[in-house]
């Protein structure tokens, strides 16, 4: 199955362990090296007194992922992980290597 960032991006993604909805995906994160996909990146926790401030982006693991639907992207979290490490590019930031 082929999928590109911009339909990923749309679909809303949903933790199956407690079915809380995790949000739209902002970024995919993917290994410099071999080119493959090392997992997605959502929005946080907000919080209901300090609406503007995100509570940081939620990293998924590919692994992690359930099933990916029509509408909806599901995933495996029982811990949340902040994104990235050092060998790692998100989708975001190459795109703003090549300006």
């Amino acid at each position: 199955m082929e999928s590109s960032f911009l339909e990923l991006r749309c679909k809303e993604v949903v933790n199956v362990v407690d079915g809380k909805r995790l949000g739209h995906i902002v970024d995919i994160v993917f290994e410099l090296s071999t080119g493959t996909i090392t997992g997605l990146v959502v929005p946080g926790d907000k919080n209901i007194w300090n609406v503007f401030k995100s509570g940081g982006e939620i990293f998924v693991p590919y692994n992690q992922i359930c099933k990916i639907g029509d509408d909806t992207i599901l995933v495996e979290l029982y811990s949340t992980t902040l994104r990235g490490s050092s060998n790692t590019i998100s989708f975001n930031e190459a795109k703003n290597k090549k300006s």
